[in-house]
């Protein structure tokens, strides 16, 4: 629920869509380039009605920025409605294709860069960074539309054609880096998943101090044997579709990991300093994503069967004669393709059918499928 101060901003800002065909949003002024912008704020209500996107049927390059991927924006509007009261959006930047006036408070200072900034209504609003955002806040509003009241960043520019805002496009994009996925799951605090995983990493002996926080990938050189993101994605899989409660699923996991410790000696002689981790990562796979993944699909199956110890322990036992060695020629195309470890679907898929084999369980309609690809030759 947005705050008093929030709602009281916000219903300024909406009174200042004047009668007389024109949107005066307080602003302040800024130049880039030789150029002058307005940063402003808008209600989240006028958002889905004055920004406009390219037309998708245009090609490519009559565009200024890229098709809309409309399967984002389920998760992007779900992400709003369920964290009404601290969900973040960036700011929107836009180009305005029409006149813009600028009443300064001012002659000079910080009043002469204060103001408000004139838009005619008939001006054309083109999106150059954020189209996503501004398509997940109209589904958010169909259906919270009390929603309407919040306001999101705006940054305008003067729109001196497709050129330039292609041009602008380019550039915002340019130096846009996606956060290591590690980095994500240690921040993140609302999704029960990353709490758990982070939880292992404090309180369990097999991960406290081995596991990369940061990095999704390990140097040569790392003394760490895991990722954070390799263990979040092996409890995922492990977890998928069972009814705990969090503390229960924590549990659960930690006592999982600690079997497969027993299972693959090789994690402990790690910690105790009989193997480095350096060369454990080089000689054997089993610290490496695909590993953690697919023992995760395997534990899965098994729990949903029971989550029993005495059960499900006993069917992993078989997984201690396992040759998890990069040495062992089966590997080849199941987990490692031309000498390295691969992370895609389908060789998840087949390590999990080669450790099912290993513990005599039956393969899915789906994984056979993959099975018989392979065998063939088709993988």
């Amino acid at each position: 629920m947005q705050t008093e101060a929030a709602s009281k901003a916000a219903g300024r800002a909406v009174s200042r869509v004047s009668n007389g065909f024109e949107y005066i949003f307080p602003a302040i002024r800024g130049v880039q380039a030789g150029r002058e912008f307005y940063a402003s704020m808008c209600p989240l209500r006028l958002i889905p009605k004055i920004f406009l996107f390219d037309e998708d049927d245009l090609s490519a390059e009559l565009r200024a920025q890229r098709v809309l991927n409309k399967g984002r924006l389920p998760a992007l509007a779900r992400y709003i409605l369920d964290n009404p009261e601290d969900y973040v959006f960036s700011a929107l930047t836009a180009s305005v294709d029409g006149d813009m006036l600028f009443d300064s408070q001012g002659a000079e200072g910080a009043a002469h860069r204060t103001g408000h900034l004139r838009i005619p209504m008939d001006a054309r609003f083109l999106i150059n960074d954020g189209q996503h955002r501004r398509a997940a806040i109209e589904l958010a509003l169909k259906e919270n539309p009390d929603l309407g009241d919040e306001t999101i960043a705006v940054v305008f520019f003067h729109d001196t054609g497709l050129a330039r805002s292609q041009q602008m496009f380019a550039d915002l994009n340019r130096h846009a880096v996606r956060p290591a996925r590690s980095i994500g799951v240690l921040y993140d605090h609302r999704d029960v998943n990353a709490q758990i995983t982070r939880s292992l990493t404090e309180r369990s002996t097999i991960f406290k101090g081995f596991v990369e926080m940061e990095k999704s990938t390990l140097s040569a050189r790392s003394r760490k044997l895991f990722t954070l993101s390799a263990l979040y994605f092996g409890n995922q899989s492990l977890l998928q579709g069972l009814e705990l409660k969090q503390e229960e699923a924590s549990q659960l996991a930690q006592s999982f990991w600690e079997t497969m410790d027993t299972a693959l000696p090789e994690w402990a002689m790690v910690r105790d300093k009989q193997l480095s981790a350096q060369e454990m990562r080089r000689d054997f796979i089993h610290s490496h994503g695909i590993a953690l993944h697919a023992l995760g699909r395997i534990g899965n199956s098994l729990l949903r069967e029971s989550t029993k110890a005495t059960a499900w322990k006993k069917r992993l036992a078989p997984l201690k004669h396992v040759d998890w060695s990069r040495a062992n020629t089966d590997w080849e195309g199941r987990a490692i393709v031309g000498g390295r470890v691969s992370k895609s679907h389908q060789n998840v898929t087949l390590t999990v059918n080669y450790l099912r084999k290993h513990l005599g369980l039956e393969l899915s309609p789906e994984e056979q499928r993959v099975e018989d690809a392979y065998l063939r030759g088709e993988a």
